[in-house]
């Protein structure tokens, strides 16, 4: 079965290719991102080619974003594991 491309929201607009970037490590997709967001704010850039360093500038940031959530259950289940009476305070002051 094939993948099928999302269709482009504007008639000839080809989307950015993400396809890439869920293998991407987080220091790759978080350079990549930097370099994304200054190029769009050096403009320059014509309209199609704003939109697609829009959208994979949103992939990227998708994916950092993964990998710090992903970071933050880890510490706190290593947190929890290594200090069981402990618990997380962000949770305690939840009332």
């Amino acid at each position: 079965m094939t993948e099928q491309q999302p269709q482009p929201a504007v008639e000839g607009f080809s989307s950015a290719d993400v396809s890439d970037v869920d293998t991407m490590s987080y220091e790759q997709a978080r350079t990549e991102l930097i370099q994304t967001v200054e190029r769009l704010e050096a403009g320059g850039a014509g309209l199609e080619e704003s939109l697609a360093l829009w959208e994979r500038g949103e992939a990227l940031a998708r994916r950092c974003e993964a990998w710090l959530e992903g970071a933050r259950s880890r510490l706190e289940e290593v947190r929890t594991q290594t200090h069981p009476d402990q618990q997380d305070p962000d949770t305690n002051n939840a009332g």
